[in-house]
């Protein structure tokens, strides 16, 4: 380790960091210790996660805090693990990596159901715990009474009476009641050897189900209550995104809000994550639920319940069969497909038609007296759980479909809220049915409260610029900013700005386009030393190309719903490939291709994601939230920033190291200077950072092939001679 004063190094696991490293590592630890939050993109070899983790956890344990770094990308969990465990071996440190519950469960129940076993088997225990003691003391009393005190026995014959009770108070629980075996043992075995083996190393999720799992522990619950005051934790974007998660996450660290650095990696992916978290919908299945539930209810509230929801219900069913046109109905398939319900100059469809055909005294008394009898009906089926009246633990189908009535009443007219039904067929009884969804436009409203109450965090991204709009989206105040750009030899590398055809949606059918483009990727295939990777815009049109283009080289398609990873190894085994794929797949980040996985990468057009109502929604939020500020907010924050930087992260696929080469091309003529002038409105080169315009090298589509031909030539990486253009 390199001797500093920094004391920050200390965390710093490898000899020296680079120049640009160790000033990024100051500046975020100045920052830190201001509590102000930081912006900070660095390219594909920065170092961004040592550059984050090492100041944050220096300045956590001066302060007494605790680090929590947190993706969405499991190839960069697996990455913060390796960091982790450098880290701990020079530097101990108390680190856990957190998953779901879902995938640690030995029994495979969900989180209501674990709760009551939980409650169940803790008062078990604590039976058994009285009992033991009863019986030692009745022991005792037995034994002074023998010996001749009266006192003693008149004692012991009211424990024997209190033992009696307890003992069938177990038997209750264990013939009546539902307990959980492996967290029996938790609660009643030395777990202390479990703890000396979680922080002996940086253990994964799956390391600590294995082991638990061969202990017949519950290895979940002895992470959640092992986390209490840890250094360093880390876990998913759900765990910080989701309010009531959140929430229970920081209980189990022992940590306040105020008490919590975090560090988010591939940060340009906050925005698309919160407002996921944000979404709230509700099923035509759950209000037909939740009426059965009510159905013979005896309860003086049962009648204003079932009449509001009632009322949503056949709203609900109104809204979607009055936007069906001719034959509508029958195309409808398995996969939910919205129906436009919002309107401009009044409220939604489905709000008028519930008001319409509400009858009642109110709609807001009736939804309180619902959301107070959902309560009471889910406090019931909790404790029927506890007690073994039920096998499984059930869910108030009244609650969700009241509480989820009086948000969409709230809340379906506010801008940051777009209003949606969507409809899907049902495969196993093939009837058609609804579902009601309030859809967060602008994920500030979930992000800035989780910013705000945070000592500080740190986002970080290969593709976070421009700040101001990740400032305004994400809600972060007066944040220190820093880039660095690519780090690796520039002659190494090339980027070139095709001017092909303009791939716009309404040319891309033009067959005389397409054969341009084909004719252009069988060149960059051929001229490739290796393997090439292909971004479209779309599935339906990488699965085009790649049938169009005659090349040599072995094919590969990535298609929706198929096993990527498998693809991927495939396709990296060979050394003369190409993979046709969607930018908007699982394949455009977080997914490394060093040396020959892959030696040139092509994004086909300017690959706009498909603008939709939900998607002029989120551009009318951002309009209303930051036109003041800036004309063409709305398409500027939501539409393009966004697809540039899945550009930005496509193109990183390639040149990993320092000792790496490849291309990098865009085909489309609006990447080009010459766009800027020519087709101003359209042009997209101005939205990618500075350093990375001055790279682009224009050049048409016809040379294009001897380009690569000289670099490749240059970079030595012909096997045998090269082809001939």
């Amino acid at each position: 380790m390199a001797t500093t004063d920094d004391g920050y190094m200390r965390f710093f696991p490898f000899e020296e960091p680079y120049d640009h490293q160790r000033e990024a590592m100051g500046t975020i630890y100045d920052a830190l210790d201001e509590g102000q939050d930081v912006l900070f993109e660095g390219a594909c070899g920065t170092g961004k996660t040592l550059a984050s983790l090492v100041p944050a956890l220096e300045h956590a344990r001066e302060t007494g805090k605790t680090v929590v770094i947190t993706t969405n990308v499991h190839q960069q969990m697996r990455q913060f693990v390796e960091d982790a465990r450098a880290i701990t071996d020079q530097e101990r440190l108390r680190a856990v990596v957190f998953r779901g519950k879902g995938s640690m469960c030995h029994i495979d129940v969900d989180y209501e159901e674990c709760q009551a076993l939980r409650d169940t088997t803790r008062d078990l225990v604590e039976v058994e715990s009285d009992i033991a003691e009863l019986e030692q003391r009745e022991g005792e009393l037995l034994s002074d009474g023998q010996a001749g005190s009266s006192e003693a026995m008149e004692a012991r014959n009211a424990v024997v009476e209190e033992l009696r009770d307890l003992q069938d108070e177990r038997e209750d629980i264990e013939t009546e009641r539902s307990t959980c075996d492996h967290y029996y043992r938790n609660l009643t075995v030395d777990t202390s050897e479990f703890y000396a083996w979680l922080f002996d190393d940086v253990r994964t999720p799956d390391d600590v189900y294995e082991y638990a799992h061969q202990q017949g522990l519950c290895g979940y619950e002895l992470l959640k209550e092992g986390m209490d005051g840890v250094d360093l934790v880390v876990c998913n974007y759900h765990h910080l995104l989701d309010p009531t998660i959140r929430e229970q996450f920081f209980n189990w660290i022992g940590r306040d809000p105020e008490d919590i650095i975090a560090v988010f990696d591939e940060a340009h992916n906050v925005e698309s994550a919160a407002r996921d978290h944000a979404r709230r919908t509700l099923t035509e299945n759950t209000l037909d639920q939740a009426l059965e539930e009510l159905d013979g209810e005896e309860d003086a509230r049962t009648d204003a319940a079932a009449n509001v929801i009632e009322t949503f219900r056949d709203a609900l069913v109104e809204a979607y069969e009055d936007a069906f046109e001719f034959g509508a109905r029958a195309a409808v398939d398995e996969h939910w497909d919205d129906i436009t319900i919002a309107n401009d100059d009044r409220k939604d469809d489905l709000t008028l038609a519930f008001l319409q055909g509400y009858t009642g005294p109110g709609f807001h008394e009736e939804l309180d007296r619902a959301l107070e009898l959902g309560r009471d009906l889910d406090a019931r089926y909790q404790e029927a759980f506890k007690k073994g009246e039920l096998d499984t633990r059930k869910e108030c189908q009244t609650l969700q479909a009241a509480g989820f009535i009086a948000d969409w009443l709230d809340e379906s007219d506010d801008t940051g809220q777009y209003p949606v039904v969507s409809v899907r067929r049902d495969e196993s009884t093939d009837e058609v049915y609804g579902r009601a969804e309030l859809y967060t436009c602008i994920p500030e409203e979930v992000t800035r409260d989780l910013f705000e109450d945070l000592h500080a965090a740190v986002l970080m991204s290969a593709t976070l610029r421009p700040f101001d709009v990740t400032e305004n989206v994400v809600g972060v105040e007066d944040p220190v900013t820093m880039a660095y750009g690519a780090q690796f030899p520039e002659e190494r590398r090339r980027t070139y700005a095709v001017d092909g055809p303009a791939l716009f949606s309404s040319e891309r059918d033009d067959p005389q386009t397409q054969q341009r483009i084909a004719r252009t990727l069988e060149d960059i295939v051929r001229f490739t030393p290796g393997n090439t990777l292909v971004f479209c815009p779309s599935y339906s049109e990488a699965e085009r190309y790649h049938d169009m283009t005659a090349v040599s080289a072995t094919r590969y398609l990535d298609e929706p719903g198929t096993q990527a990873r498998d693809l991927r190894e495939a396709f990296t085994d060979g050394d003369d490939g190409v993979l046709y794929t969607s930018l908007w797949g699982t394949l455009g980040e977080g997914v490394s291709y060093d040396g020959d996985d892959a030696r040139t990468v092509v994004v086909v057009g300017v690959p706009y994601p498909h603008l939709d109502d939900r998607m002029d929604a989120v551009q009318d939020a951002y309009d209303v939230a930051f036109g003041e500020d800036e004309d063409d907010a709305g398409w500027r924050y939501a539409v393009e920033i966004p697809t540039v930087r899945k550009t930005r992260q496509a193109l990183g696929r390639v040149v990993r190291s320092p000792d790496d080469f490849g291309a990098r091309i865009l085909l489309d003529k609006r990447y080009t200077e010459a766009a800027e002038m020519e087709m101003h409105d359209y042009a997209v080169r101005g939205t990618f950072p500075p350093e990375e315009r001055r790279e682009m090298v224009d050049i048409g589509p016809e040379k294009l092939k001897f380009s690569l031909l000289n670099f490749y030539q240059d970079m030595d990486a012909y096997d045998g001679p090269p082809p001939k253009p």
